[in-house]
């Protein structure tokens, strides 16, 4: 009997705080466990077209003949900082591109952002 009452008493101070918890904390539960059951989708295009598009316009970048506007150059070169970034997110590599300014140090890090990206398995020329 003692049993019994023991069993009984657990379920009632258990089953209402229970409830409790069920309320208040169902809805992130069942959000995280549609997150869990779902892939991922990716957010741009795919790493074969990003490094396609990447090869493309450091080309540009090199090909330019003397007396190209520096707007022209200016423009390719915020193209090509975009696809790094693009890259840098798909292949999950660090890079500040967005706080070094313009300049050398900027040319520095594009470099080393082509490095980490080659590390990581994406051929840019």
């Amino acid at each position: 009997m003692a049993v019994a009452n023991l069993l009984l008493y657990l379920v009632l101070t258990m089953v209402p705080a229970a409830v409790c918890w069920l309320v208040l904390q169902g809805p992130r539960a069942l959000s995280w466990l549609r997150r869990r059951r779902s892939p991922p989708t990716p957010s741009g295009p795919s790493i074969q077209v990003l490094a396609q598009r990447l090869r493309r316009v450091h080309r540009t970048l090199l090909d330019f003949e003397p007396g190209t506007p520096a707007l022209r150059r200016f423009a390719a070169r915020q193209a090509y900082d975009d696809l790094l970034r693009q890259a840098c997110r798909a292949l999950d590599v660090e890079h500040r591109l967005d706080e070094v300014p313009e300049g050398i140090d900027k040319e520095i890090e594009r470099l080393r952002v082509e490095e980490a990206l080659r590390r990581a398995g994406l051929r840019i020329p």
